[in-house]
């Protein structure tokens, strides 16, 4: 695997920058001039060379072991996904690479179907969307008419008016579909496919390249959406990943109601002919 310097050191800093020496048991004597860790405090903590670990943040050629990486992790207090990101920018092999299995196939599309009412779509890792079912289409509006190659969660979340008024916790949202993105794009930054995404939303979406800068990273997570949809009010939904590819990263997402509200508006959704809200 390749090694992406640049990347590389801008998370280390990140990650440097929000760790109080407090947090780590050291003692601070007056105004820090740097934010979170000095280099050399991160260097003593893990036991490396203070020259070695700043040429490392610079983004320099050197070498790196998975034992050094782990300690750098231990003293930054990376989480499991933070880990794993260190990890994957560094070069370093996957231990247990999954297998390849099919993905969008007749199958998932009958079970697509077979979900309504309950809205399900298939992703992959790169949050293209890549097949849904007629629910899904009727929650998020004007999707039918998005043209295929623009079918792409964070674009349409980040560049779609219509899309961000759906979401009333959108200043959540955004922020943590940012930090996935960045956590899947470690190990694909030399595809042609994600380095035009990215450079899409940077020019695009001011919010996302302000997001992207935090250099914060998740793993995908299941949990709880609101919608704001225009014909039947306030949506509550439940979300479930159903991996279908997980090295690959490709699942289908299915949505329950988390109230009888909720259930009723999309019952009325396939109806297909939508009442005003009340």
């Amino acid at each position: 695997m390749t090694v992406n310097h640049e990347e590389l050191a801008g998370f280390l800093r990140s990650r440097r920058e929000r760790i109080t020496p407090e947090a780590v048991g050291l003692a601070t004597y007056g105004r820090r001039r740097t934010p979170g860790l000095r280099r050399e405090e991160v260097a003593q903590l893990a036991g490396v060379g203070v020259t070695w670990y700043t040429w490392l943040e610079q983004g320099r050629d050197i070498n790196v072991s998975t034992q050094v990486l782990d300690a750098i992790a231990r003293t930054l207090k990376l989480d499991r996904h933070e880990h794993s990101h260190l990890m994957t920018l560094a070069g370093m092999p996957d231990a247990a690479p999954l297998k390849t299995c099919p993905t969008v196939t007749a199958g998932v599309r009958a079970i697509l179907e077979q979900l309504d009412p309950a809205p399900a779509v298939v992703h992959n890792k790169r949050r293209d969307i890549l097949a849904f079912n007629d629910t899904y289409s009727r929650v998020w509006p004007e999707l039918a008419e998005v043209a295929p190659e623009d079918r792409n969660t964070l674009l349409l979340i980040f560049t779609n008016p219509t899309w961000r008024r759906c979401m009333p916790d959108w200043e959540d949202a955004a922020p943590r579909l940012v930090a996935q993105f960045r956590a899947s794009m470690a190990e694909h930054t030399g595809e042609p496919a994600w380095r035009a995404l990215l450079a899409r939303l940077l020019e695009e979406s001011p919010d996302f390249a302000r997001f992207w800068e935090r250099h914060e990273v998740l793993g995908p997570e299941g949990g709880h959406k609101r919608f704001e949809h225009p014909a039947v009010g306030l949506l509550c939904l439940d979300f479930t990943h159903l991996w279908l590819d997980q090295r690959i990263g490709t699942r289908m997402t299915v949505y329950t109601p988390a109230d009888e509200t909720t259930r009723v508006a999309l019952a009325r959704l396939n109806e297909r002919v939508l009442l005003p809200a009340s």
